[in-house]
């Protein structure tokens, strides 16, 4: 784990107040892992929640999508940072995807937006208060989160499950996340990682549009906060600057937090601790 257990619940502030919070976790928490929440292409995807037992209130909930460059990673891998939200009495749902190696893009994309609306559909059975959904993720997950929170339905990507009219959630808390994805497929900027998720199709720069983040930026989007290290060599800290400056354009509140040196996550513990304060700080000024 990259960040140590104890250190990651130190970031959290509910911690300073209930210092046994991992003797009662148990007792506050209903676990359900591996629920699936749609099945495409044969491959079924899932997720963990995390629910709060303890009370018969709706409560705020962290949306975790992980990382890997939509070609690995886990949601298992990216617990230590939904810890901090678990020690503050949020619910947590930890979001898996279809990878390239089971699908190529779009696919991720429409398995998160399909995360979404299960959640919004179960939200009341679950003690999730559907106004105050939080989405976060790293890398490729910050991509996710950012993509999920911005998509309109009308750009067709929540057809693999018709439902209820996918929810606006409250805020999205973005890590060096992707924001345009045809720059890293050729150029200066190109990595190996975008180009396995979109493969060879012959149309693969329009789908690559179709699933970056700056292609949705417009009014009344949710209140967006971008954490990023300035010296990161996999996603380029100008994708970042270029969504923060597109968001300021369209007045949707923001924020941009620069690791100054930070490469990609990694970040030293006085640097999280940094990054926590900022999302704290955050996550209060949007009411939450």
């Amino acid at each position: 784990m990259k960040t140590p257990f104890l250190l990651t619940l130190t970031l959290a502030t509910a911690l300073a107040q209930a210092p046994d919070w991992t003797l009662t976790f148990g007792n506050r928490y209903a676990v359900q892992a591996n629920i699936t929440y749609l099945v495409a292409n044969q491959y079924e995807n899932k997720l963990d929640l995390y629910e709060r037992r303890d009370s018969p209130d709706l409560h705020p909930t962290l949306v975790y999508i992980h990382g890997g460059g939509w070609t690995g990673g886990t949601k298992e891998a990216g617990f230590n940072k939904v810890v901090p939200y678990l020690a503050a009495g949020w619910n947590v749902v930890n979001v898996e995807y279809r990878l390239a190696k089971v699908s190529q893009a779009p696919a991720a994309v429409e398995d998160c937006l399909c995360a979404l609306r299960w959640i919004a559909a179960n939200a009341k059975q679950h003690h999730i208060d559907p106004t105050k959904i939080v989405l976060t993720g790293d890398s490729a997950g910050g991509h996710l989160a950012l993509t999920t929170g911005m998509i309109p339905e009308s750009a067709g990507l929540d057809r693999e499950c018709p439902g209820a009219p996918l929810p606006k959630v409250a805020a999205i808390v973005d890590w060096y996340g992707i924001t345009d994805v045809n720059d890293l497929l050729e150029g200066p900027n190109l990595k190996t990682y975008a180009v396995q998720w979109l493969g060879a199709a012959p149309n693969r720069a329009e789908i690559a549009k179709r699933v970056s983040p700056l292609e949705y930026v417009r009014p009344g989007l949710p209140p967006i906060l971008m954490i990023h290290g300035d010296a990161d060599p996999t996603v380029p800290y100008q994708h970042s600057l270029r969504l923060k400056a597109a968001l300021d354009k369209a007045g949707v509140p923001n924020q941009m937090f620069t690791v100054p040196g930070g490469k990609h996550g990694n970040f030293s513990p006085d640097e999280n601790i940094k990054v926590y304060g900022a999302i704290k700080g955050f996550l209060q000024k949007v009411g939450l």
